[in-house]
Protein backbone atom coordinates (compact mmCIF):
# COMPACT_ATOMS: atom_id res chain seq x y z
CA UNK A 1 0.00 0.00 0.00
CA UNK A 2 1.31 2.96 -0.90
CA UNK A 3 1.74 6.48 1.33
CA UNK A 4 -1.28 8.88 0.29
CA UNK A 5 -0.18 11.57 -2.09
CA UNK A 6 0.02 15.48 -0.43
CA UNK A 7 -2.56 17.89 -1.25
CA UNK A 8 -0.38 21.13 -0.55
CA UNK A 9 2.95 21.86 -2.07
CA UNK A 10 6.17 22.51 0.28
CA UNK A 11 7.05 25.37 -0.03
CA UNK A 12 10.18 27.78 1.37
CA UNK A 13 13.96 26.81 1.58
CA UNK A 14 14.40 26.51 5.21
CA UNK A 15 14.65 22.63 4.71
CA UNK A 16 16.32 22.60 1.52
CA UNK A 17 19.48 20.25 1.12
CA UNK A 18 22.81 21.75 -0.22
CA UNK A 19 25.75 19.84 -1.81
CA UNK A 20 28.26 19.69 1.35
CA UNK A 21 31.32 20.04 -1.54
CA UNK A 22 30.46 22.69 -3.88
CA UNK A 23 27.43 24.85 -2.01
CA UNK A 24 25.05 24.02 -4.57
CA UNK A 25 21.31 23.84 -4.10
CA UNK A 26 19.87 20.18 -4.82
CA UNK A 27 16.97 19.48 -7.01
CA UNK A 28 15.35 16.92 -8.51
CA UNK A 29 12.79 15.99 -11.06
CA UNK A 30 11.40 14.31 -13.75
CA UNK A 31 11.53 14.08 -17.41
CA UNK A 32 8.00 12.83 -18.27
CA UNK A 33 7.47 10.94 -21.38
CA UNK A 34 4.40 9.19 -23.04
CA UNK A 35 5.13 5.34 -23.80
CA UNK A 36 5.77 6.03 -27.05
CA UNK A 37 8.57 8.41 -25.80
CA UNK A 38 7.98 11.42 -28.55
CA UNK A 39 6.16 13.57 -25.64
CA UNK A 40 6.98 15.01 -22.69
CA UNK A 41 5.07 16.78 -20.15
CA UNK A 42 5.84 20.30 -19.85
CA UNK A 43 4.14 22.98 -17.06
CA UNK A 44 4.18 26.88 -16.90
CA UNK A 45 6.15 28.44 -14.52
CA UNK A 46 5.12 29.76 -10.97
CA UNK A 47 7.18 32.44 -11.80
CA UNK A 48 6.70 33.58 -14.65
CA UNK A 49 3.21 31.39 -16.30
CA UNK A 50 4.28 32.41 -20.03
CA UNK A 51 7.42 30.31 -19.75
CA UNK A 52 7.21 26.16 -19.89
CA UNK A 53 9.49 24.08 -18.06
CA UNK A 54 9.85 20.75 -16.52
CA UNK A 55 8.29 19.43 -13.03
CA UNK A 56 11.46 19.78 -10.57
CA UNK A 57 12.08 21.40 -7.10
CA UNK A 58 14.33 21.28 -3.82
CA UNK A 59 15.58 18.27 -2.21
CA UNK A 60 14.63 18.56 1.35
CA UNK A 61 16.44 17.36 4.87
CA UNK A 62 14.25 15.31 5.63
CA UNK A 63 14.06 13.18 2.41
CA UNK A 64 16.42 10.47 1.81
CA UNK A 65 19.59 9.85 -0.29
CA UNK A 66 17.29 8.27 -3.25
CA UNK A 67 16.73 11.38 -4.70
CA UNK A 68 13.60 9.75 -6.29
CA UNK A 69 11.46 10.33 -3.77
CA UNK A 70 11.50 14.28 -4.00
CA UNK A 71 11.28 13.94 -7.76
CA UNK A 72 8.19 11.57 -7.72
CA UNK A 73 6.95 13.97 -5.47
CA UNK A 74 7.93 17.54 -6.76
CA UNK A 75 6.31 15.77 -9.86
CA UNK A 76 3.02 14.93 -8.58
CA UNK A 77 2.98 18.71 -6.60
CA UNK A 78 3.94 20.39 -9.75
CA UNK A 79 2.56 18.78 -13.14
CA UNK A 80 -0.08 16.26 -11.36
CA UNK A 81 1.91 13.03 -13.26
CA UNK A 82 2.15 9.35 -11.85
CA UNK A 83 4.48 7.18 -13.47
CA UNK A 84 7.27 4.81 -13.54
CA UNK A 85 11.08 5.94 -13.16
CA UNK A 86 13.14 4.35 -16.05
CA UNK A 87 16.48 5.48 -15.34
CA UNK A 88 17.99 8.50 -13.78
CA UNK A 89 20.10 10.85 -16.18
CA UNK A 90 23.41 12.53 -15.98
CA UNK A 91 23.62 15.86 -13.03
CA UNK A 92 23.08 18.75 -15.07
CA UNK A 93 24.31 22.32 -13.44
CA UNK A 94 22.81 25.42 -14.07
CA UNK A 95 24.69 27.90 -15.09
CA UNK A 96 22.68 30.98 -14.78
CA UNK A 97 22.59 34.32 -12.25
CA UNK A 98 24.96 36.86 -10.96
CA UNK A 99 26.44 34.14 -8.40
CA UNK A 100 26.59 31.73 -10.79
CA UNK A 101 30.17 31.59 -12.94
CA UNK A 102 29.96 31.90 -16.43
CA UNK A 103 31.34 29.06 -17.80
CA UNK A 104 33.53 28.82 -21.22
CA UNK A 105 34.44 25.91 -22.63
CA UNK A 106 33.94 22.39 -20.22
CA UNK A 107 31.86 22.72 -17.39
CA UNK A 108 34.09 21.05 -14.32
CA UNK A 109 32.01 21.59 -10.95
CA UNK A 110 35.65 21.04 -9.00
CA UNK A 111 36.44 24.64 -10.26
CA UNK A 112 33.70 26.46 -10.51
CA UNK A 113 30.70 26.24 -8.13
CA UNK A 114 26.93 25.59 -10.07
CA UNK A 115 24.15 27.47 -8.70
CA UNK A 116 21.86 24.44 -8.40
CA UNK A 117 22.79 20.64 -9.41
CA UNK A 118 19.68 18.68 -11.02
CA UNK A 119 19.19 15.15 -10.59
CA UNK A 120 16.68 14.37 -12.93
CA UNK A 121 14.85 10.76 -14.07
CA UNK A 122 13.39 9.64 -17.17
CA UNK A 123 9.41 8.73 -16.17
CA UNK A 124 7.28 7.20 -17.93
CA UNK A 125 3.32 8.77 -17.79
CA UNK A 126 0.88 5.97 -16.17
CA UNK A 127 -1.72 8.68 -14.79
CA UNK A 128 -2.63 12.45 -14.81
CA UNK A 129 -4.48 13.55 -12.46
CA UNK A 130 -7.20 16.28 -12.95
CA UNK A 131 -6.42 17.88 -9.65
CA UNK A 132 -3.32 18.02 -8.08
CA UNK A 133 -1.31 20.35 -5.53
CA UNK A 134 -0.71 23.15 -7.87
CA UNK A 135 -3.36 22.49 -10.44
CA UNK A 136 -5.26 25.93 -9.63
CA UNK A 137 -1.70 28.16 -10.50
CA UNK A 138 0.02 25.70 -13.30
CA UNK A 139 -0.66 24.27 -16.58
CA UNK A 140 0.33 21.58 -18.00
CA UNK A 141 0.44 20.12 -21.86
CA UNK A 142 2.17 17.41 -23.78
CA UNK A 143 5.16 18.97 -26.31
CA UNK A 144 7.13 17.28 -28.76
CA UNK A 145 11.32 18.04 -28.31
CA UNK A 146 11.47 20.16 -31.03
CA UNK A 147 8.27 22.38 -28.60
CA UNK A 148 10.16 21.45 -25.35
CA UNK A 149 13.35 22.93 -26.29
CA UNK A 150 11.99 25.74 -27.80
CA UNK A 151 10.15 26.92 -24.50
CA UNK A 152 13.14 25.68 -22.81
CA UNK A 153 15.50 28.11 -24.62
CA UNK A 154 12.83 31.32 -24.63
CA UNK A 155 12.44 30.30 -20.64
CA UNK A 156 16.51 30.68 -20.30
CA UNK A 157 16.63 27.10 -18.67
CA UNK A 158 19.51 25.39 -21.02
CA UNK A 159 20.69 23.04 -18.15
CA UNK A 160 16.82 21.58 -18.55
CA UNK A 161 17.96 21.37 -22.34
CA UNK A 162 20.40 19.57 -21.37
CA UNK A 163 18.70 17.33 -19.14
CA UNK A 164 16.38 16.95 -21.81
CA UNK A 165 18.69 16.11 -24.23
CA UNK A 166 19.74 13.00 -21.95
CA UNK A 167 16.65 11.31 -21.77
CA UNK A 168 15.34 9.23 -24.13
CA UNK A 169 13.09 11.36 -26.22
CA UNK A 170 12.48 11.08 -29.62
CA UNK A 171 14.20 14.11 -31.44
CA UNK A 172 12.09 15.66 -34.17
CA UNK A 173 15.03 17.59 -35.77
CA UNK A 174 17.87 16.82 -37.85
CA UNK A 175 20.96 16.15 -35.68
CA UNK A 176 22.87 19.13 -36.95
CA UNK A 177 20.30 20.91 -35.30
CA UNK A 178 19.29 19.38 -31.90
CA UNK A 179 22.79 20.39 -30.67
CA UNK A 180 22.60 24.14 -30.49
CA UNK A 181 21.34 26.35 -28.61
Amino acid sequence: MSEPKPTESRIGRSNQRYNEESGARMVAGCICLNESKDKVIMISSSHKPDKWILPKGGIELDETDDFIVTALRETWEEAGVEGRIISKLPIVYDKRGKTAPVIKGDFNPDVNLPKTEFHMYELIVDNLSQVWPESDSRQRRWCTYSEAKHELIKAKRLELVDALNQSGIKKDVPNDIEDEY
